[in-house]
């Protein structure tokens, strides 16, 4: 049977687990503090006492001149007699009632010098008695420390009481402080979820917040804006994707079409299959590329090309299946350089100027021309004497979505330019307007090769 891993403690748990374990820590070096203290004072108040006793006690003996030792009762001597041992040398001179282990502990004291000592819930004082500068006897006294026990237990008891009344209180203020701060963590977690899911462009800005939800609405509004990113880089490549293939489609529908249509030789089927096996070759391409080319992002595809090559193939495609030739505008490829290599993958450059080319056809008259130059870099610039673009409509050419014209006729989704100018960036180079009018231009621009 499997185990269940046990469930994670909440933040809000672990903070005030937290806190009490450190709450608890401080209250026990303090509890222990207190009653250290407490007890060495009443030690030291013990100890005073008893000092004060001897040293009355002491004043009541006399010394004759024989060198014995009497006693001066005062009036009342009850107090000074309870407790109160007066030796003469080792022989005691007075004695109060008390059991034998008493008694022996203080005979023990007789003769010593000044120094305590105790016994199983008493503390003896032993204070010499001088005669000039020589020793006459030894006063000894004792008094119970059952009192101060008992205050130093009692002590220990409320100090534990207060530091548990403590402990409970900081548990319930901490769980209240812990919840309400992080209330608006869980309210912006859930509100930016909410937002990923139905409302994709808000985002929590640059309100007034404290310094920590201040920078979590940032980091927030940072996952939401790369998710919103990825959406749309997703979008432009399914948009990318349809408006590269539409052409081969086209042309496969149309050979299938053709081929369905009425009764065709071996020959005709032959060359309807090579078609269509060459335009599903053509869309194979168009996926592979595009899709290396998301995949490589900001680093760009490696590679290198000859820019004739690919002009002079684009140009024999579209004379064979598009409208150029005696139909149409004828297409021009001029080359400056004999050699025009370019730093970036045939099947990247072929995507780039296809839509400029197909662009050109639609609108071109009588000419298209290609020129391809090399210098610093290479250079392919295409040029129709079509109508122009109109001025107001340059500002946003290159925008994903954008035609010039939506009634011109054409069933283009605006996302040839965009395409062509991603490609050639992600590849090191750019995609620019020369000239909008007369003999509009597009140049590409590649990096060496």
């Amino acid at each position: 049977m499997p185990v269940t891993p046990p469930r994670p403690a909440s933040l809000r748990g672990r903070l005030t687990l937290l806190s009490l374990v450190t709450t608890a820590g401080w209250m026990l070096v303090l509890t222990a503090g207190f009653n250290l203290f407490l007890g060495t004072r009443l030690r030291s108040e013990a100890d005073g006492l008893l000092r004060t006793r001897a040293a009355a006690v002491s004043a009541t003996v006399q010394t004759t001149p024989a060198g014995a030792l009497t006693v001066r009762d005062p009036r009342d001597d009850s107090v000074l007699d309870t407790g109160t041992w007066i030796y003469q040398g080792r022989r005691a001179i007075e004695r109060p009632r008390a059991p034998a282990a008493v008694q022996a502990r203080a005979d023990a004291l007789a003769g010593t010098a000044t120094r305590f000592g105790r016994l199983a819930g008493m503390r003896f004082f032993a204070r010499p008695i001088m005669a000039g500068r020589h020793r006459a006897g030894t006063t000894v006294v004792a008094a119970s420390t059952e009192p101060y026990s008992r205050m130093a237990r009692l002590a220990l008891a409320g100090s534990a009481g207060l530091a548990l009344l403590i402990l409970a209180g900081v548990q319930v203020v901490t769980r209240t402080v812990v919840g309400r701060a992080l209330g608006p963590v869980a309210q912006m977690s859930a509100q930016a979820a909410e937002w990923s899911e139905h409302q994709a462009g808000n985002r929590f800005g640059t309100a007034r917040r404290p310094t920590e939800l201040a920078a979590l609405a940032a980091g927030l509004d940072g996952l939401l804006d790369r998710q919103a990113a990825a959406l749309r880089h997703e979008k432009q490549l399914s948009a990318e994707l349809s408006h590269e293939l539409r052409t081969p489609l086209a042309r496969i529908g149309a050979e299938a079409e053709l081929l369905l249509s009425r009764p065709r030789s071996p020959a005709e089927q032959r060359r309807a299959v090579q078609a269509i096996a060459a335009s599903a070759g053509e869309m194979r391409d168009i996926i592979q590329t595009l899709l290396t080319t998301a995949r490589a992002g900001m680093t760009g595809p490696v590679g290198r090309c000859d820019l004739v090559r690919v002009a002079e193939r684009l140009a024999e495609r579209a004379r064979a299946s598009g409208p150029a030739g005696p139909t149409g505008p004828a297409i021009l490829v001029r080359t400056v350089h004999i050699a025009c290599p370019a730093g970036a993958p045939e099947d990247i450059v072929e995507r780039i100027l296809t839509p400029l080319l197909g662009n050109a056809l639609r609108y071109a008259t009588d000419l298209i021309t290609i020129t391809i130059t090399a210098g610093r870099g290479a250079r392919i610039a295409v040029s129709d004497d079509g109508p122009g673009i109109a001025p107001h409509v340059v500002a946003t050419l290159f925008e994903p979505g954008r035609r010039g014209d939506p009634r011109d006729g054409h069933d283009g989704a605006g996302l040839g330019l965009a395409l062509a100018r991603r490609l050639a960036r992600t590849a090191g180079g750019d995609v620019v307007l020369a000239r909008a009018t007369p003999d509009t231009t597009f140049e590409i621009r590649l990096p060496p090769g």
